[in-house]
């Protein structure tokens, strides 16, 4: 099935969780990543379970600390 990750299309396996995306990926520090699908956060908790769809949209983000 095709879906988008970070503005790029991918074939994915029927299926795939957050989880394993993560993994196929190869996203850095994992533990620390939030995941948007379809706009929508995925709580870190879900990610072992959540299941993509065909044309799902994922985003990757980290947020930043910094600064004084």
């Amino acid at each position: 099935m095709k879906i988008t990750v970070a503005g790029d299309k991918k074939e994915v396996k029927e299926g795939i969780t957050v989880a394993e995306l993560i993994v196929q990926e190869n996203v850095e520090t994992p533990q620390y990543v939030t995941v948007s699908v379809n706009e929508e956060f995925v709580e870190q908790g879900d990610f072992e379970s959540r299941t993509l769809s065909e044309g799902d949209e994922v985003e990757f983000l980290y947020f930043m600390g910094g600064g004084r």
